[in-house]
């Protein structure tokens, strides 16, 4: 059996909005579920979202463990061996109080898939294979949360082309998440029901692509 781990924040945990954050849609619903359908009984997906994770930074309103980087190894390792790690985070960085533009957002990503790389998380001590994916662009109406993320459209926007120059120089696989879905309307950041099913069918179709080895299965 392949394995996966979903690395993310509230859009692979399933949050239903950002006015509902104890809401969270159901284990067939998310992602990382709907993925696990799709993928069939030859493989275990191990779902990893966390609400407000951000790439690399301790957020100070909303408490350090936010920190994807703090917690990315030992989760790693807890669930080793694996065979793939789908890394989508970089939404929460778009928030006014990290001020960060889309290249630095990137270099975050940079800095969890070396991380990944100095692990010994895949078969055999080996490195496993990562797919990069930038989370959908933000919507130009966030119902009010315009404050919390001011300016996140335009950056949001620029983030594709930031993480696809870094998953060439790192060598693991891209998806541009906002080829095949939009963030929800309810407050212009989540992903709705259909955005779920619809961005698990597309990594499903990712994953398929990776040249795996027959042994591995």
């Amino acid at each position: 059996m392949r394995s996966v781990l979903c690395y993310g924040d509230s859009n692979t945990y399933g949050q239903t909005s950002a006015d509902r954050p104890a809401e969270r849609f159901g284990p067939h619903e998310r992602w990382p579920g709907v993925l696990r359908a799709k993928l069939g009984s030859g493989w275990l997906v191990i779902e990893e979202g966390l609400s407000g994770r951000t790439t690399v930074h301790d957020d100070p309103i909303e408490g350090a463990f936010r920190n994807g980087r703090r917690y990315l190894t030992p989760c790693l390792l807890s669930h080793r061996p694996l065979n793939l790690i789908i890394l989508m985070l970089g939404t929460n960085d778009l928030k006014t109080r990290f001020n960060q533009p889309a290249s630095e957002i990137a270099m975050g990503v940079r800095a969890l898939i070396e991380d990944i790389k100095l692990t010994d998380a895949g078969l055999e001590g080996q490195m496993p294979e990562v797919l990069l994916v930038s989370p959908p662009p933000v919507l130009v109406d966030l119902k009010g949360w315009e404050p919390v993320f001011m300016g996140a459209r335009a950056k949001s926007l620029a983030l594709a082309e930031e993480y696809e120059r870094v998953a060439d120089a790192m060598e693991v696989h891209f998806f541009d998440a906002g080829s095949a879905v939009r963030s929800g309307t309810e407050d212009g950041f989540h992903l709705d029901l259909e955005g779920h099913a619809a961005l698990g069918h597309a990594l499903a179709e990712q994953v398929q692509l990776i040249g795996w080895q027959p042994e591995a299965a």
